[in-house]
């Protein structure tokens, strides 16, 4: 793309040369011709090779490149970035795949190994990687992507332009048993489904657990990050994000627009309100609320509390000096 024909694709401001091609994005410090780069503020001085940069509206300095003002240059990087990219096919043929005869299969990307189980559905433009194993009555919408030796069980509906990535497994049992009267344990009943609406993308090794009688659902434009566990009944909104070695525990709710650090532990039944922000390695207990706002620490507490109470832990050390020292002059 022309420096002109990005600028007029994000409907921002061009100054310098309109006629630069640029095919493809890079970092500030290694960018060089036909590259474009972001500069995220305004008072960033550059000596950057980049053949354009994408830099804030009130961005003053002089540079040789073209510039191209907006309101969030990141985003408007990464919306480029997307734009530039050219689809490159990446499995053929089917080398020792086992598609069954009733599967409705309407793309050509599928790699080797693969199995695709009786009556699933695979739309047009996915990706299927080498050792991925789609079971029965599987449905895969448009231009989804699964990444290598991902496993979809039975029953699974995902999306439109979803990502799975490598080592993700989608629909397994619920971990879910009721005791006796001697203290075995017995399983109840996993025989619900997942659904995975449009735009989700899923990190590699996460697991994504069938519902118990009920639907797991992960909601349209939801990201979540590598190694996360998505329990049995878990409601999750749209445009919600998730960092790394979350685990969500059975029929917990996630409301639309929350972001939920990494390491995060939340109990069964609990519900996290639309617009909550959950930090690192808090711990939600089974059945609280959560309502908007930052959230932080184990238990989960508004961040302020949480701030005040490890002051007072901090300054432990020193009123046990002071204690001490009283002690002293009172005997």
């Amino acid at each position: 793309m022309k420096t002109r024909e990005i600028a007029e694709f994000l409907s921002a401001e061009l100054i310098g040369d309109g006629d630069v091609e640029i095919h493809a994005v890079a970092a500030l410090v290694t960018a060089s011709a036909g590259e474009i780069a972001f500069i995220e503020k305004a008072d960033v001085a550059t000596t950057s090779a980049a053949a354009c940069l994408i830099v804030p509206v009130t961005f003053a300095a002089q540079t040789i490149a073209p510039q191209i003002r907006v309101s969030d240059p990141k985003l408007a990087l990464a919306r480029v970035a997307k734009k530039l990219k050219k689809h490159e096919r990446r499995y053929f043929g089917a080398e020792h795949s086992i598609i069954a005869k009733t599967a409705d299969v309407r793309t050509i990307e599928i790699g080797s190994f693969v199995t695709i189980g009786e009556n699933s559905f695979i739309g047009e433009g996915c990706e299927i990687g080498d050792g991925v194993r789609i079971g029965r009555n599987v449905v895969i919408k448009k231009f989804t992507v699964l990444h290598p030796n991902c496993v979809i069980y039975d029953n699974v509906q995902i999306g439109s332009h979803c990502v799975v990535h490598a080592g993700v497994v989608i629909g397994a049992e619920g971990f879910g048993y009721i005791r006796d009267e001697d203290g075995e344990y017995h399983q109840f009943p996993q025989i619900g489904t997942v659904v995975i609406e449009d735009n989700v993308e899923i990190g590699a090794n996460s697991c994504v657990d069938r519902g118990s009688l009920g639907e797991t659902r992960i909601g349209e434009g939801t990201k979540i990050d590598n190694l996360v566990q998505i329990a049995h009944n878990v409601q999750i909104g749209k445009r919600v994000v998730i960092a790394a070695q979350t685990g969500i525990s059975g029929s917990t709710v996630i409301e639309d627009d929350c972001v939920i650090g990494g390491q995060v532990g939340m109990g069964d039944h609990a519900r996290v309100q639309s617009g909550a922000i959950i930090g690192s390695q808090a711990g939600v207990l089974p059945g609280k609320i959560v309502r908007p706002g930052v959230w932080w620490g184990t238990p989960v507490q508004p961040l302020d509390e949480y701030k005040r109470q490890n002051a007072h832990v901090k300054g432990l050390e020193r009123l046990k000096a002071e204690v001490k020292e009283l002690k002293k002059k009172l005997d």
